[in-house]
């Protein structure tokens, strides 16, 4: 079998290792004569799987007491609209930092419930860069800050959480979960789609502060919709499978030094590419220097020919993934925990070899 170097941006490249295990264990697990997909979720085999997923991130996170975990479904554009419905009611406010497509969604999603301000716009560039602290406006009263942490579409990212004076974070996290360390205590609630970085498609994990749920709603939202109905039980199936896969993941991050080691091979990827793109004019990226994701590496070439036969030809060399997201073209490498440094370095080998035939 022959294993593709995978620049996908989600779902994306999941560590071999675990899908090795996974296939091992996927007909018959832990003895039970069946697959895990096929035992109830609230058996002792799920129940210790789940168990396990929520000590292993909790300790990965560094999380307190303070903190609940959810495991749902729907993903970020669940979350969009489910965020604003708990906490944020007619007359009241949530700023809302705009860097990408997937914040504008979000911005539209809360207008249903609340008042918008936004703090920050990078729109009119193309969403080239992230703001810095200084360029943020916050309203007075904020209910919370809303921001997407790594943008796919446009290649950036924040290098640190933005500085709210004390007002809770909520953070769209899809595209770098467990990329690198966090700052806990700075976040009210932080979710992600486990497609990018910690799992399969299917599972949302929400990270929600306790006293920042307590000053949700309590009633007037339906039952699913409610945070409340989550914490402690399991009020529906769970996606199984998205959270024995995450299990999985997460105990290969631990068994890799953790998010601290984690973040070095993420540095040391993305130096590779970037330092490509800079070598001259040929390659081209995309994002301001100080806002590059260490996650989804975005650049053009000369002419859309040109990416086009980037791209088939990238494809023939087993390099697949990177034609850059639709709404902005381009090429796209995602570089995601799971992508290793030897698919990095076979990427930027080819690029040096396309340069010298074409440049």
């Amino acid at each position: 079998m022959s294993r593709a170097h995978n620049f996908s941006a989600g779902p994306a490249a999941l560590p071999f290792e675990v899908l090795e295990k996974v296939k091992e264990e996927f007909l018959d697990y832990g003895g039970a004569g069946s697959s895990i997909i096929e035992l109830s979720h609230r058996g002792s085999e799920y129940v210790e799987v789940d168990r396990l997923a929520r000590e292993r991130l909790v300790s990965l996170l560094g999380l307190g007491d303070d903190f609940e975990v959810l495991f749902l479904q729907g993903g970020a554009s669940h979350q969009f609209m489910m965020v604003p419905f708990n906490f944020l009611s007619e007359g009241e406010t949530a700023d809302y930092i705009n860097t990408g497509t997937w914040s504008k969604k979000a911005i539209k999603e809360a207008k249903l419930f609340g008042n918008v301000h936004t703090a920050f716009s990078s729109e009119e560039s193309n969403f080239s860069r992230v703001p810095t602290n200084a360029d943020l406006k916050f309203s007075a009263n904020a209910k919370y800050v809303h921001f997407t942490s790594n943008n796919t579409i446009f290649g950036t990212q924040f290098p640190s959480e933005p500085e709210t004076n004390g007002v809770p974070l909520v953070c769209d996290a899809s595209s770098d979960f467990l990329s690198r360390p966090l700052d806990v205590d700075k976040y009210g609630l932080i979710y992600a789609g486990a497609q990018k970085n910690a799992g399969p498609a299917g599972l949302t994990i929400v990270i929600v502060r306790k006293d920042f749920l307590a000053k949700s709603k309590k009633e007037g939202i339906p039952t699913i919709l409610n945070y409340h109905t989550h914490v402690g039980t399991m009020f529906n199936t769970p996606p199984v499978f998205g959270v024995y896969v995450f299990e999985k993941v997460l105990g290969w991050i631990q068994g890799n030094g953790g998010l601290a080691e984690v973040e070095k091979v993420n540095k040391a990827k993305a130096t590779l590419l970037y330092s490509e793109i800079d070598q001259d004019d040929f390659y081209t990226g995309t994002t301001e220097v100080e806002s590059r994701s260490l996650m989804n590496v975005t650049f053009r070439l000369g002419s859309e020919e040109l990416e086009k036969q980037f791209v088939s030809q990238a494809t023939a060399h087993n390099l697949k993934g990177l034609k850059g997201h639709r709404s902005v073209g381009g090429i796209r490498a995602s570089i995601y925990n799971a992508c290793s440094i030897e698919s990095v370095k076979a990427l930027a080998e080819f690029m040096k070899e396309f340069r010298a035939k074409n440049g």
